[in-house]
């Protein structure tokens, strides 16, 4: 037992080790965490798995989880946004405790901005953003407060209040907290807590025109709304400093904030200004494009809520920046598609055969899925024309080729064993159609032939085949680290992210298909029906390869 109770206690990370010691010191009696997303874009896996740190801590030890939007900067945020973070949220399988927005809190924050006013710790900077800089130094040099860090608390009060009252313009003031000039750390330099924009905010209107920059409006959300742990990814460590500076100079509730190393994957970019870029520049189709990282691309190409959390399980918490594998996510889609698609049969690039000693048609039974008996059986209707993959039959093959060849027999998924007998070929010696004898006795659950075939193809009968377009997504990027490479980023996509199959070739029971669904087609991959579906086209995207051969790919380069 104390093995066990042991080997808990090593699976905990970091951040669970610092809540069960706050719980056991009796330092809070529940746990409240937030995720706190600025709605200027749509959410991307990083973002993921913070939610999934946020909400899983709340949940494994009895907390809440607010949803708090950081909505500090009007000219950037939309109600788009908003709507689009709240559904991936959703989605992933989390519910917040409560939805609160900055915005909420814009009269406190303000009032908090006076209290450090009144007490000599913030003043009206009339300086430019290029002076503001140029006067804090240097790591190795200490900064220098100019001639406005001497004004008196009442001038600071009655410009401050001038600012709210949008008697300046854009840029003419600022409001700075004065903290430490000689600090090594650069976030304690007297840094900027309120800028003036004169732009119209998604939910205060025209109300303000000056809004708190993000270290203090973060830190007093927090304290506002009593949150006990607030996690952070670690280019924040540096400004934790000043985050407790502000709650110990106003007197607040004591929030604490905690770092983790955000998420890095390969073959793509994180960076919300570079995915606007991929999308403004129309190198995606948009934000939820199936290659882009971004929760909705990762819903619309078929991923799974579970197979997300999966990977934010096995990825882990840590305290150092890496770069995960992408091919790690994949495996944990694979996973889960392997147990809940269901299996059909679809031809890409058709060769016809002809059954010559078939007659009529009769309806076969297939497995909908392997891994799990009580999906059952389809049905499948069988005719002597088929369509079988061109790449499946060579005129001259190589050893071990063990699909289709003049005289060489192969199965039929769900079927029977046929030989290839005759290649009709036209004009430019291009094999249109082949001509094939099947053997009666070889049914497939009942095969009484006795002969053993290693190959075995899918095929759809040309009779009852339904028209689908393919799109086959791979990695939108050729290099590993895009964002670290020289010059522009966007150099690196990948030419071949995307292809299109306009006219494939379905078994007829794929018509029916759901948009909940995924599909495995057998031996091409994992499949979902895209939003780009109408009654006259139906659309599927390929979530994921059946192995990994991207990287044997690679190799072969």
């Amino acid at each position: 037992m104390n093995d066990i109770k042991k080997e808990e206690e090593k699976s905990l990370n970091f951040i669970e080790e610092i809540v069960e010691e706050d719980l056991r010191q009796g330092k809070y009696k529940t746990i409240l965490t937030r995720f706190p997303p600025e709605p200027n874009g749509y959410l991307h896996i990083g973002h993921a798995k913070s939610i999934c740190l946020n909400f899983g801590l709340a949940l494994k030890y009895g907390g809440k989880t607010n949803l708090r939007f950081d909505d500090t900067n009007p000219v950037t945020e939309d109600v788009e946004y908003v709507e689009s973070i709240k559904e991936d949220v959703r989605w992933l399988g989390f519910q917040w405790a409560n939805e609160f927005y900055a915005s909420d809190y814009f009269e406190q924050i303000y009032g908090f901005a006076v209290k450090l006013i009144q007490k000599g710790l913030a003043y009206v900077d009339d300086s430019s953003s290029e002076e503001i800089a140029s006067q804090k130094g240097t790591p190795t040099e200490p900064g220098r407060r100019n001639k406005f860090a001497e004004r008196t608390v009442e001038e600071n009060l009655q410009l401050f209040s001038d600012m709210r009252e949008g008697k300046y313009k854009d840029g003419e003031k600022v409001l700075r907290a004065r903290v430490d000039m000689a600090s090594p750390n650069m976030q304690l330099r007297d840094p900027v807590i309120y800028r003036i924009k004169h732009a119209h905010h998604h939910r205060t209107g025209d109300k303000w025109c000056i809004y708190p920059m993000y270290d203090f409006a973060h830190g007093q959300s927090d304290s506002i709304e009593n949150i006990t742990h607030s996690i952070c990814t670690l280019e924040f460590v540096t400004h934790r400093p000043l985050y407790d500076w502000f709650i110990k100079e106003l007197e607040i509730f004591p929030s604490r904030q905690y770092e983790f190393a955000r998420l890095n994957m390969t073959f793509t970019v994180m960076s919300k200004r570079k995915l606007l870029q991929l999308v403004n520049e129309k190198f995606v189709s948009g934000w939820d494009d199936p290659r882009m990282p971004t929760i909705s691309g990762l819903r619309r190409r078929g991923y799974t809520p579970e197979s997300i959390r999966f990977f934010a399980e096995k990825i882990g918490v840590q305290k150092r920046d890496n770069l995960i594998d992408v091919s790690l996510l994949e495996f944990c889609i694979r996973e889960h598609l392997n147990k809940i698609a269901l299996r059909k049969m679809v031809v890409f690039e058709p060769l016809k055969i002809v059954i010559t000693n078939y007659t009529g048609e009769e309806i076969l039974k297939s497995e909908n899925n392997p891994e799990d008996a009580d999906t059952g059986h389809r049905e499948v209707p069988f005719s002597n024309e088929l369509y079988i993959e061109r790449e499946d039959f060579m005129e001259n093959p190589p050893k071990k080729f063990f699909r289709l060849a003049p005289g060489q027999k192969v199965r039929l998924k769900s079927a029977y064993i046929i030989q290839c007998d005759e290649m009709i070929k036209d004009g430019n010696g291009n094999v249109t159609e082949l001509r094939c004898t099947y053997l009666p006795e070889s049914k497939s659950g009942g095969d009484q032939s006795g002969m053993k075939v290693q190959g075995t193809l899918h095929w759809v009968s040309v009779k009852h085949a339904i028209h689908i377009e393919v799109r086959s997504y791979d990695r939108l990027f050729r290099v590993e680290d895009p964002a670290n490479e020289e010059g522009d980023f966007k150099e690196y996509i990948n030419p071949d992210s995307l292809q299109i199959i306009s006219s494939a070739y379905a078994e007829p029971g794929l018509k029916n298909a759901k948009f909940d669904e995924r599909y495995q087609f057998l031996r091409k991959g994992y499949f979902c029906l895209d939003k780009d579906s109408s009654e006259d086209k139906m659309v599927f995207n390929r979530t994921v390869t059946l192995r990994d051969t991207w990287a044997k790919e690679q190799k072969k380069g």
